[in-house]
């Protein structure tokens, strides 16, 4: 870990983007890097730049031209990307001696070192990771209001258990990237080296309510998977009741064939 900064500007903006599902960063180039965990480099043409394996570039003083052609070189190692990028801005003005904090969505720093930036890149990153799961969660709920309204005018439900399945898989999918990949509720190794910096972070995170975020989709996600298993089982158990029905018919097909030959033979 170092303590260097190619930023010598006093304001600049920090923006977050979310590229990606995924950034393979075992095929990054090391050389020339800044720091590590997250890898924070110096982008051609000014500024600096962390990347986060969950999909997330977050951009230090670099212009929109050399945003657009970073992006383009580390486009091979996306996984996924996506076509609209979530997105997470942050003011940042340096003024030494004072004490950092963040009021009405600026920063105020020490300095620029590396260190810094990688907890404001830490806390951007995930705040645009909740953002695109707010959104997801957002649209499963648009998906099953209408199970839900079909279940209490009518007491019955069509039989989409694939829809329902997707819906179940979707929310694991999700729950594993919140807590496998991005890990969200847990504090970047950066404090572990800086403990002095766990005042700007902890600053950071309620700015940007990343602990209340984390919680209401949690619970979304709790709500979701209990609505979905449960239709899920009442439609196993319709199909259940329907194959014994199957049965019943065919047992009493057989009796009255049973019954048939005895009359026929008899007679």
């Amino acid at each position: 870990m170092t303590n260097a900064s190619p930023l010598r500007k006093t304001a600049f903006k920090a923006r977050a983007l979310l590229i990606g599902e995924r950034i393979d960063l075992k095929g990054w180039r090391t050389v020339d890097n800044l720091a590590s965990n997250p890898i924070t480099v110096e982008v051609k043409g000014g500024g600096a730049a962390t990347l986060h394996r969950y999909g997330v570039v977050v951009f230090f003083d670099v212009s929109p031209s050399e945003e657009v052609a970073f992006l383009a070189n580390l486009q091979p190692l996306v996984a996924n990307p996506y076509a609209t990028p979530e997105t997470e801005d942050l003011e940042i003005r340096i003024e030494p001696g004072d004490r950092e904090s963040v009021v009405s969505g600026v920063a105020y720093l020490e300095n620029a070192a590396a260190p810094r930036l990688q907890v404001i890149a830490d806390i951007l990153s995930k705040s645009a990771l909740l953002s695109l799961y707010e959104k997801k969660i957002s649209a499963e709920f648009d998906r099953i209001e209408p199970l839900a309204a079909k279940l209490d005018s009518s007491g019955r439900i069509p039989g989409q258990s694939r829809e329902l399945l997707k819906n179940i898989g979707s929310m694991l999918l999700v729950e594993q990237r919140m807590v496998g990949r991005a890990e969200i509720s847990e504090k970047p190794e950066t404090l572990w080296d800086n403990p002095a910096l766990e005042g700007l972070f902890a600053r950071l995170e309620d700015e940007f309510e990343i602990k209340e975020r984390h919680a209401a989709i949690e619970r979304k996600l709790n709500l979701l998977s209990h609505t979905t298993h449960t239709v899920l089982e009442l439609l196993n158990s319709k199909h259940s009741l329907r194959v014994e029905w199957y049965i019943v018919i065919l047992i009493v097909a057989e009796i009255l064939l049973q019954l048939y030959t005895m009359f026929f033979h008899s007679s």
